[in-house]
């Protein structure tokens, strides 16, 4: 059987059963929120001056990128778990979060001094982002892997990569209120390293755990 007809015979299949898998995939999410939270107050916890933080627009510009990453790659995801579900104008969501970041980093260098750029840039916790944020990242890219295997993606390794930068967002987003640094410059290296590390090893278990 040709790899087309065995998509379109797992669609035909696959349609009773769409029901129970959008309640597999909403309850991963929920389960991996949930584990990054643990994960988050159980071992690092949030900043101290948290109430204040909120008050400040390069603090929430951190959430307008993270959150509308995940949101997008979660649209996305769910196309791509559902073989030969087409993935229309999702394919382009991730890059509004990308648009944001832009115009966040654009803003921040018109209003920041040129000689301060280096220090915002690499901020005081580069390294404590690119090893918390996949470490928080473990569970959830875990519970969204095993929710995966219960559909039946026809590209395993990206559907995995997405996995990865759902994950890797939600985890970004948990850090992002104990991390200082709130300068979009640092948010643009660092916190897209981290997610970017994330994807990868998404993309690398998925070829391996979600193949048919």
């Amino acid at each position: 059987m040709r790899t087309e007809e065995l998509i379109g015979a797992l669609v035909a299949d696959h349609s009773p059963s769409r029901f129970r898998f959008a309640r597999i995939f909403a309850l991963s999410l929920a389960a991996a929120a949930i584990v990054g939270a643990i994960a988050l107050f159980a071992f690092i916890g949030v900043r101290s001056d948290l109430g204040s933080a909120v008050q400040s627009l390069r603090f929430l510009a951190k959430f307008a990128v993270t959150l509308g990453l995940f949101v997008a790659g979660v649209g996305l995801l769910r196309r791509l778990a559902t073989p030969g579900a087409p993935v229309g104008y999702w394919r382009f969501a991730p890059l509004l979060a990308l648009l944001v970041l832009v115009v966040a980093v654009v803003l921040e260098l018109f209003a920041a001094p040129a000689g301060s750029w280096g220090a915002r840039l690499v901020g005081l916790n580069a390294r404590a982002c690119l090893l918390l944020i996949p470490l928080i990242a473990i569970g959830p890219l875990a519970i969204l892997l095993l929710a995966l295997r219960r559909g039946a993606p026809s590209r395993p390794a990206l559907a995995g990569a997405v996995a990865g930068l759902v994950a890797g967002a939600l985890a970004a987003s948990f850090y992002a209120t104990h991390c200082q640094d709130d300068s979009p410059l640092f948010v643009a290296v660092w916190y897209s390293l981290a997610i970017g590390v994330v994807a990868l090893a998404g993309s690398a278990l998925g070829s391996r755990l979600l193949r048919w």
